[in-house]
């Protein structure tokens, strides 16, 4: 498996394009904007989109997920806690900024703690750590862990939303995800990457 990203949207929402090369399928992970030219580029590559897979339901992570339904008629994978992120914008937060972003579509499947997804030979392991949301996920395969707002380079996400959870979140970090390998790379929803053990080490919110 080859993972790319690119940031996308004005928040720089990071969306990662996990690649299986054997039969150029892939996963797309948090389209959180500029469907249009997400859409080019998985075209330009001739890969064939399997699903899309969203570590919480804010509108800067879903921008894009309809426009990307529309074209490959694929799922959308969501943890139920953040099911209704989907279909109403005020959850979702984009009403405050005057967008009112939706990513109604019909096949929405909603993982759990454990649940897999595969993509050729490669297993993503979907992790719940809300907090930042109440449905926040994480997908772990071997060495990677796809962090979403959950876990970023010296931070974690904001939990002063509404439904945010500062005591969850921690505990979800230091049960789960610090008890991965230090050396799992950690691919966060905004900036740059990082590894398990740099935060356990460095990170000043969570150590």
């Amino acid at each position: 498996m080859k993972l790319y990203y690119m940031p996308l949207g004005a928040y720089g929402t990071n969306c990662y394009i996990a690649h299986n090369e054997a039969d150029n399928t892939c996963l797309v992970t948090d389209p959180g904007d500029e469907g249009e030219k997400l859409k080019d580029i998985l075209d330009s590559h001739d890969f064939k989109v399997q699903g899309i897979l969203l570590t919480h339901g804010h509108s800067d992570h879903i921008g894009a997920v309809k426009t990307l339904v529309d074209a490959y008629h694929v799922p959308v994978y969501i943890h139920e806690g953040d099911a209704e992120c989907l279909t109403n914008p005020e959850v979702n937060l984009s009403a405050h900024s005057g967008r009112y972003i939706t990513a109604e579509v019909n096949d929405v499947r909603y993982v759990k703690e454990g649940d897999t997804i595969f993509l050729g030979d490669t297993t993503f392991t979907v992790i719940e750590t809300p907090g930042h949301t109440p449905g926040g996920v994480c997908y772990y395969t071997e060495g990677t862990l796809l962090a979403g707002d959950t876990l970023f380079q010296g931070s974690v996400g904001r939990t002063d939303f509404p439904n945010g959870n500062f005591e969850q979140l921690s505990k979800g970090i230091k049960e789960k995800l610090y008890t991965l390998p230090d050396d799992t790379k950690v691919y966060p929803g905004h900036g740059g990457q990082t590894t398990i053990g740099d935060e356990k080490q460095y990170n000043p919110f969570v150590r």
